[in-house]
């Protein structure tokens, strides 16, 4: 049976979130979207959270009980109400912690999980190719192994990078295993030789966030390096994962923009009386509260079966593709209802409209 009633501290987890999106990150988003920065004070009271501690057990340095991937949606959705740019940069750690949780060996989980926890150290993932053909299971960078050690070669794109100057950055890279023949994760540390970040990139959304290509030119890695050690990991696992928190984000998205919209609808008037009793608007605006509970609904099954242990790929895709195609409607939607107002920079739908675009190629090409 599913239940849909977060437990207590998951709730509150999610509604001290919720607040400090609405009265922090939401408000410091525009300004953030603008100088293409996110603002550091806020960043370090985010920090204060310790949302990614608050998933690593105590027996590896954080104070949870475990990676729960309902808690992570909850928190996402929370944080992306806010301000995305400012959700992917802060939950981009707490990826890779999950993915160490999940298939780490016991080595790799107490080497690197007490590292999230100290102030010089950041963790992204390093899925994404560009290339049109791009797809997670059959990558063009590759693994061969030599000896005690493994070479990658390949390009990645969209590697979120710290905002400032860390001690240690640490990746989550996704290859081409030659000798296992599928795709396979290896933690990487940006600083090895042969490892070459690209200028920041620029893009029609997500303008706060930096993220980067990362060209990997024969980097040599230790073998403890590959995710899971010898046994590996269940590469598709932690790309249901990956999934779901995309569309728990897309639905925080999707909510700012509706409750923007609804809100403007109550109070701007037309011909006598609020345009949010015009049919066509109240309409609109069910229409997007529909979408916008839908998404979460989805999104919720799969992060259930995910945590129940089932196989939950086709829950997953099903909960990213709808939130990919959705949160985008919405987001137009509420463009519409401010008319042209929607249109100008100041107002939250105008930088949601541009943000939501980017779900649909977070993980390539979603219509294909």
């Amino acid at each position: 049976m599913i239940s849909f009633q977060p437990t207590d501290e998951q709730q509150m987890m999610a509604d001290t979130l919720r607040d400090f999106a609405r009265s922090r990150l939401q408000p410091a988003a525009h300004s953030a979207d603008e100088q293409r920065r996110l603002d550091a004070d806020t960043l370090a009271t985010a920090d204060e959270f310790a949302v990614v501690a608050a998933n690593i057990p105590e027996e590896y340095g954080g104070f949870g009980d475990g990676y729960s991937a309902l808690t992570g949606v909850l928190i996402a959705e929370a944080l992306a109400e806010g301000d995305l740019s400012a959700a992917l940069h802060l939950l981009a750690p707490a990826g890779v912690a999950a993915a160490l949780i999940a298939a780490g060996s016991e080595a790799q989980k107490i080497a690197w999980l007490s590292r999230f926890a100290n102030e010089g150290y950041f963790a992204s993932s390093a899925l994404i190719e560009p290339q049109w053909n791009y797809d997670p299971l059959a990558l063009q960078t590759v693994a061969r192994r030599e000896g005690d050690e493994y070479v990658i070669s390949g390009t990645k794109s969209l590697v979120i990078m710290p905002q400032q100057d860390v001690e240690e950055h640490d990746l989550l890279l996704f290859a081409h295993d030659e000798a296992a023949g599928m795709t396979q994760a290896f933690i990487v540390d940006t600083a090895r030789e042969g490892v070459t970040i690209g200028t920041r990139e620029r893009g029609m959304g997500l303008r706060a966030l930096d993220y980067r290509r990362i060209t990997f030119n024969e980097v040599r890695l230790p073998i403890g390096a590959k995710l899971g050690e010898a046994a590996g990991c269940d590469v598709q696992r932690l790309l249901n994962h990956a999934r779901v928190g995309a569309a728990a984000m897309a639905t925080g998205v999707a909510r700012a923009s509706y409750e923007f919209a609804q809100s403007y609808a109550k109070e701007r008037e037309a011909f006598g009386k609020p345009v949010a009793q015009f049919q066509s608007i109240a309409f609109m605006l069910a229409e997007m509260r529909i979408a916008v509970e839908s998404m979460r609904l989805l999104t919720w099954e799969a992060a259930w079966q995910l945590d129940q242990g089932q196989e939950a790929t086709q829950s997953a895709v099903i909960a990213k593709q709808y939130a990919d195609e959705y949160a985008l409607q919405v987001a137009d939607r509420a463009v519409q209802v401010l008319g042209g107002h929607g249109y100008i920079r100041n107002y939250l739908v105008e930088r949601g409209l541009r943000d939501a675009r980017a779900f649909a190629v977070l993980q390539g090409i979603g219509a294909i």
